[in-house]
């Protein structure tokens, strides 16, 4: 809960901690205000990368990673332009992951997984904000954020590997499946 002007203690309920339950602490990039019980709380409902994200505005403290499971990410220029960047050439981005078994930190730790669609491949236009683009999905892959194990929405298929909130262009044309 946020903490306001005329805050009521916190009414988390958890480990007791040895801090008063109204005391409160600003998250400092951000400013908001929160019981620090409640970020206690968040951070320990986090998923233990030791990342912690405001609840409010989404800004991120510390590094945050994913579960990605471990595969290969590629690139390369193409001599095409994709449509509305007639003016450059194209980057493909080629992801491939392999079929496994989970780990500690997916959904079934020990059960396989399957990995449909691969290698997936994806354009960028070869332009500044394109190549900015590229670098910045190459800190996501690292960090294990373009990809996790879970549930399809296209299939329901459950235990597959699926894109993770990240979206990418995956047709040369024009996006007609949307």
């Amino acid at each position: 809960p946020r903490a306001g002007p005329h805050s009521a203690p916190s009414g988390y309920k958890g480990p007791q901690l040895a801090v008063k339950p109204d005391l409160v602490g600003k998250l400092v990039k951000c400013g908001h205000v929160f019981h620090l019980h409640c970020l206690v709380a968040m951070y320990n409902n986090g998923n233990k990368d030791g990342s912690l994200q405001c609840p409010t505005c989404k800004t991120i403290y510390g590094v945050k990673t994913g579960t990605q499971p471990p595969g290969k990410m590629e690139y390369h220029i193409i001599p095409h332009a994709l449509p509305g960047h007639s003016d450059c050439k194209t980057i493909r981005i080629i992801y491939n992951i392999p079929p496994g078994v989970q780990g500690p930190e997916h959904p079934n730790p020990g059960k396989s997984f399957t990995a449909r669609g691969f290698p997936r491949h994806c354009y960028l236009p070869d332009s500044e904000k394109g190549r900015k683009v590229l670098k910045l999905l190459l800190v996501a892959w690292d960090r294990r954020l373009i990809f996790a194990i879970g549930t399809s929405s296209t299939t329901g298929e459950s235990d597959t590997v699926i894109w993770n909130e990240i979206h990418h262009k995956t047709e040369f044309g024009s996006n007609l499946t949307g």
